[in-house]
């Protein structure tokens, strides 16, 4: 038999049916409270691996940026350093499908897909054609609260939190709706976004906002 839903502030208009979805919820999300609208971690940070490399630097501070795509990326050295140990080679950067962005120098900070820093060498310099790989893998899935500034999957909704929960310090199971018409007012989400940030997407996974909300 369908669930029967109590009306609360939560939903709008008349109570129509709902999809739900059991889910984990990421520790480290926090207290979260019914209403939470919530998004998946897709991808998340993989390996760096030198090539057989001539020069001794290395990549360091590796985070994602939101453009960034499962795979692995090729960063290569096109131009050797000037002399006297300027540290200052160019390396060319190409995505995962195939993709060229803009080069990175070494010892200058890189952020386009992914943000990285080409160290100094220790003792000997990069030639051309030296190179690393770095990967980025597919996240773990488990949801978090939704915001645009998230770089790792959650910056677009999956879902809305049915009931409260403390994943502050580990993984919680929960239920989250997938489908429905809510109060925007009811729901919360991260950072600065409001429900007028997601209200297209959270459309698209048949999820409707409403404003006007029957007493």
């Amino acid at each position: 038999m369908p669930e029967t839903l109590t009306y609360d502030k939560l939903f709008a208009g008349n109570v129509m049916p709902v999809v739900t979805e059991a889910a984990t919820v990421v520790s480290g999300a926090g207290s979260l409270v019914r209403g939470t609208v919530l998004g998946a971690i897709t991808k998340a940070k993989g390996t760096i691996t030198p090539g057989t490399n001539t020069g001794d630097g290395t990549i360091s501070t590796f985070s994602l940026l939101a453009p960034a795509i499962i795979g692995s990326y090729k960063v290569t050295c096109i131009t050797a350093p000037t002399a006297g140990g300027a540290n200052n080679a160019k390396f060319s950067v190409v995505t995962p499908n195939g993709t060229r962005l803009a080069d990175a120098t070494q010892n200058v900070a890189y952020a386009n897909h992914l943000s990285f820093t080409i160290s100094n060498r220790t003792s000997t310099d990069f030639v051309v054609g030296d190179s690393f790989t770095i990967t980025v893998v597919a996240g773990s899935g488990k949801l978090t609260t939704v915001n645009s500034a998230n770089v790792d999957g959650p910056s677009t909704p999956y879902g809305i939190l049915c009931d409260a929960v403390d994943a502050t310090s580990a993984d919680k199971a929960a239920t989250i709706y997938m489908t429905g018409e809510f109060n925007s007012a009811a729901l919360t989400f991260g950072g600065s976004d409001t429900a007028a940030t997601h209200k297209a997407a959270l459309r698209e996974l048949g999820i409707f906002l409403k404003t006007n909300i029957s007493a």
